[in-house]
């Protein structure tokens, strides 16, 4: 049976215990972001990634982006990030920027079909960040059902998800409401692959080199973007293996530090109305 936790004030301590055990059995949590509602898993657990895409009715080929705590996470997830991509994820995190990489080959997991590579993001929430560096890189994907709009509230995502999640963290209505902006890293120059809640003109302030979401197609072996938890969903991933030596990297260790929303491969649910789509924001 679900469960609801007040996620706003100072006694946070049953909420951030409940969610954690709850990411700990592999079972779906629902949280707050700086943009929606999203609904995550245990990044590095595949069966509890499939339970997120079968509660959202969508299929592998729409993998879920992941969320870290901190910008310093980065590394610990994806491989050569280039120089005009950290300059973003440094100016634009936490916030609404979901940025697609080449993933760790290290890592054990399994988001769905991300043809290597992984989407993550840094939400402006910070009970959720806190959350994440308590649990380590979550799986988030928006929380509503494919191609319906993304939940902005608690109660929107349980009457659409019910008891397919676990635990529900009421953290109030969401100030944000558009899913989070999507940037291809994979490439030679940074590409826009959803705008949102960053504008491009933001985007190329700070990289005038980012390229327009319609100025060059990529090449049909490079996959699409995936989701995000910003949750609005935002976007495809990258098939995760834990660390070579055990599990996940140590900035990643759970309970203590969170890493990562996630991959290439972009929805329809998720585009502006299923805003964490690549991205989970």
């Amino acid at each position: 049976m679900s469960e609801r936790f007040d996620f706003t004030g100072d006694e946070l301590a049953p909420a951030y215990r409940a969610a954690v055990d709850a990411i700990e059995a592999g079972d779906l949590v629902v949280l707050p972001t700086d943009t929606v509602y999203g609904i995550a898993a245990d990044a590095f657990k595949a069966d509890a990634v499939q339970r997120l895409l079968d509660a959202k009715g969508r299929g592998r080929d729409m993998p879920p982006p992941v969320l870290i705590s901190v910008v310093e996470s980065l590394d610990a997830l994806a491989t050569d990030v280039p120089d005009d991509g950290r300059k973003l994820c440094q100016e634009f995190w936490p916030g609404p920027l979901t940025v697609i990489c080449h993933a760790q080959s290290s890592l054990m997991w399994d988001l769905g079909e991300t043809q290597g590579t992984v989407a993550l993001r840094v939400p402006d929430h910070e009970n959720t960040r806190e959350l994440l560096s308590r649990t380590g890189p979550l799986a988030v994907s928006s929380a509503n059902k494919s191609g319906q709009p993304a939940a902005l509230d608690v109660y929107d995502a349980e009457e659409q998800l019910g008891e397919a999640v676990a635990v529900y963290l009421d953290g109030g209505q969401v100030t944000g409401g558009e899913p989070s902006t999507i940037v291809d890293l994979t490439g030679d120059t940074p590409r826009v692959v959803r705008l949102g809640a960053l504008t491009l003109e933001q985007l190329r302030a700070v990289v005038p080199e980012v390229a327009a979401q319609d100025d060059e197609a990529k090449p049909a072996d490079e996959a699409k973007p995936a989701d995000e938890a910003e949750p609005a969903d935002e976007t495809k991933p990258a098939d995760e293996t834990k660390p070579a030596d055990e599990t996940k990297p140590a900035d990643e260790t759970k309970p203590t530090e969170e890493p990562v929303e996630a991959s290439k491969s972009e929805t329809d649910d998720e585009k502006p109305t299923d805003p964490d789509v690549r991205p989970a924001d």
